[in-house]
């Protein structure tokens, strides 16, 4: 095969160059116009890179005339690449203007070698073409060799034909660092996509992983590094402009790579329709896009404004999964300085998202929304979607959203509409915590570790005598402890300490409150199906400690900073518990828990265990601290 793709790379080149350099130019042309109308995943690529790059100055109808014009540059370009290869130095400079070429001479002229920072710009192959300007400086280019060792080799004999060495980058850079140390001229490509061995640096405010060797190279030297770009003025016709040389002296690798991307977007400016809009420059990297652990760190000045890595979290539908999945959720800010957190949220458990620092947009899931809906309300805003439920219709949202990275665990039947499935935590012997699965997924993204699961910042001074009582649980009886019991220990404690309770609930809880405060002389208010989310946030906020059962209340407390006092019967702490510090247990190991049911088909045993001695000597602890 690779014979064969030779052969015809010969025989069209053959026919190329056997035609006018202006007949190559009008080809191309149509060949761009061509690949315009058949390529149109590449179509939109280069319109999303321009309107990142050229949005806040130009009108999405200027940028979509621009995609046009790149796409018919780019073809007329990449066949007149092919007949320039051929042409003798006189038609060179016929069709080539030299602009500022004095300071390249200047630069070259000092001996100590000389970089010319160059990039897929314009008719790019010309770069080797035009070294009869500098002679006798020897000249050379670090290049990436293509798979087909025969069509490599051949465009190397055009590049070399008059002069030009080339050092294949795979084999490492002795060559290029001899080059220089002679004083000769070495071209190296600054505007690829460098993966995980480039530095992340701004270029044109997003942050790209950009290739150092320019800098690195001008550092182990000593050598200038001068910006070169060709852009295309006419048909047929290019001028080779010289920017100022960039100065190095004192400055790290970091900041030069960073100050090569500035001049590169000074030249992409002058001649927007020239560059090389359909590589994936801001490439998201896979699986690691957040960037703790990235190779060679990130270098972003004080004063550079940096446009937002936009990721959605699609939160969990219950009040304590969503609480669990905080840590995550701040890790993976804090994982990236660019990124920009959004949570897609149920209506119901919204203002707990919004009372996270680190979450910067909450947006609502309406009641009975379809997911198409839902798809409709974020579509073309994110660059990942990252999923903590493991339902179906969650990954069914960002799919019909078209959100390019798609993340999440294997789940319900839903593996074809991600495309990044991190493996699952296994678990040994002793069961992971759930926070563990929503964790594990960031870190599985390249998220840092936290030294506290909650922001601290959130804690505020309680008040000394206040005590919140939780009764209920959504999930089901089998996870409520006895109502007579609860109603025990709040006149056991106010007997001996003075307090005042405070019960807090949903709705449907409202006859198990009245129950519990049936006869009850201690002080208390009953706030049950009373408050709001964000009223009960502030409640909870003032709370000595909690009583509660395993409830999205006791994670919510829990988040808040609030000390808890925690009664676990069909549920298993050590997949629920609240986090943080300060939190007391009460569990009695019966022979059928954890059966994680939502009512108990025998004798409620487990529950029945737990005392209500035990429970007030906990909650006086508690209190004390």
């Amino acid at each position: 095969m690779d014979r064969i793709i030779y052969g015809l790379v010969l025989l069209a080149v053959t026919v190329i160059r056997c035609l006018p350099l202006k007949v190559c130019f009008a080809f191309g042309l149509a060949i761009g116009w061509i690949l315009w109308w058949v390529l149109p995943r590449y179509r939109r690529l280069a319109y999303e890179n321009l309107r990142l790059a050229l949005g806040d100055t130009h009108s999405p109808t200027e940028l979509r005339r621009l995609c046009y014009r790149h796409f018919l540059h780019l073809g007329a370009n990449l066949i007149c690449a092919l007949r320039v290869s051929a042409l003798s130095e006189k038609e060179i400079e016929a069709c080539c203007e030299m602009v500022n070429f004095d300071e390249l001479r200047r630069v070259v002229g000092k001996g100590r070698g000389t970089i010319a920072a160059i990039s897929h710009y314009g008719n790019w192959e010309l770069f080797a073409q035009l070294v009869f300007h500098i002679r006798p400086t020897p000249c050379g280019t670090v290049y990436q060799a293509i798979h087909n060792r025969s069509v490599d080799e051949f465009i190397n004999a055009s590049r070399q034909r008059l002069g030009v060495q080339t050092f294949d980058r795979k084999r490492g850079f002795t060559g290029a660092l001899q080059l220089l140390r002679e004083g000769g001229l070495l071209g190296v490509l600054i505007d690829q996509h460098a993966g995980n061995s480039g530095i992340w640096t701004p270029l044109f405010g997003k942050l790209a992983s950009t290739a150092p060797l320019a800098a690195t190279l001008a550092e182990r030297t000593g050598a200038g590094i001068v910006p070169i770009s060709i852009q295309t003025v006419g048909f047929a016709k290019w001028k080779t402009v010289v920017a100022d040389e960039i100065p190095t002296a004192g400055k790290s690798v970091e900041q030069v790579t960073y100050e090569l991307n500035l001049a590169l977007e000074a030249q992409i400016r002058q001649s927007p329709a020239d560059w090389f809009w359909v590589h994936n420059r801001w490439k998201t990297p896979l699986p690691e896009f957040l960037l703790t652990n990235t190779k060679r760190g990130l270098f972003i000045p004080d004063d550079q404004p940096l446009k937002p890595f936009r990721i959605l979290l699609r939160s969990s539908n219950w009040l304590g999964d969503a609480v669990m999945s905080i840590p995550a959720v701040r890790a993976i800010k804090m994982g990236r300085p660019d990124a920009r957190v959004s949570i897609l949220s149920p209506a119901k458990i919204a203002d707990l998202w919004r009372a996270v620092p680190e979450v910067d947009e909450v947006i609502e899931i309406p009641a009975g929304a379809s997911p198409r809906a839902v798809a409709r309300q974020i579509q073309g805003r994110f660059e990942v979607a990252i999923l903590f439920p493991n339902s179906l219709r969650s990954a069914l949202e960002v799919w019909l959203a078209r959100i390019p990275r798609r993340v999440g665990y294997a789940g319900h039947r839903r593996s074809w509409l991600l495309n990044q499935i991190p493996r699952d935590p296994k678990r040994g012997i002793k069961p992971a915590h759930q926070a563990y699965q929503f964790s594990n997924l960031a870190r599985k993204l390249g998220a840092p570790e936290l030294a506290h699961p909650f922001p601290e910042s959130l804690w505020q001074p309680v008040h000394p005598t206040r005590i919140g009582l939780c009764p209920g649980a959504e999930f089901g009886p089998a996870k409520r402890w006895l109502p007579e019991r609860f109603r025990g220990v709040m006149e056991a404690v106010s007997a001996r300490r003075a307090c005042e309770w405070t019960l807090v609930g949903v709705a449907k809880d409202a006859p198990l409150g009245e129950e519990i405060l049936r006869g009850l002389a201690a002080p208390h208010r009953n706030l049950i199906g009373k408050t709001t989310l964000a009223e009960l946030i502030s409640e909870l906020r003032t709370f000595r400690v909690l009583l509660t059962n395993d409830t999205g209340t006791m994670h919510l407390a829990a988040f808040l900073g609030v000390p808890t006092v925690a009664l676990f019967g069909s549920t298993e702490p050590a997949l629920t518990a609240p986090l943080g510090e300060n939190h007391r247990i009460l569990r009695h190991q019966v022979e059928c828990s954890p059966c994680f049911l939502r009512e108990c088909p025998i004798d409620f045993r487990c529950m029945n265990a737990i005392t209500v001695d035990e429970v007030v000597e906990a909650v006086l602890r508690a209190i004390e601290g």
